[in-house]
């Protein structure tokens, strides 16, 4: 059974930071396509940041320079640093992984999904 677990949401002040954590079970992520996604009530999921080939990462015009995605393959883990939190930056966080790891930016289908960790900004 594959399960992306998500961990690490909450509650963070205005130009905060928080990480967020992806622990993986039934793949090893080290060979899988890493994306964090997110979801803010009445808006559309949005891709935040990704790994692409050869190692590079990708972020949202919104959040680059802010987050950073990471990879602790020893631990099967997927993690998102966020500094200077914002309240835009309020929703829910997902966890995906893809069998291939894109060339390119951008959206891809991902084949596994975990159910999220909400991460809540105060103004």
């Amino acid at each position: 059974q594959v399960q992306l677990v998500e961990s690490g949401g909450g509650l963070a002040q205005t130009g905060g930071s928080l990480r967020l954590s992806c622990a993986a079970s039934g793949i090893t992520l080290q060979f899988y396509g890493m994306a964090w996604y997110r979801q803010a009530p009445g808006k559309q999921r949005e891709l935040v940041a990704q790994f692409t080939r050869g190692g590079s990462t990708n972020y949202a015009d919104s959040v680059n320079g802010r987050f950073t995605i990471s990879r602790d393959n020893a631990k099967n883990t997927v993690y998102l640093q966020m500094n200077s939190l914002k309240p835009e930056d309020t929703a829910r966080y997902y966890c995906a992984a893809a069998w291939g790891c894109p060339a390119l930016p951008g959206d891809i289908d991902m084949n596994y999904w975990g159910k999220g960790t909400l991460v809540t900004v105060s103004s």
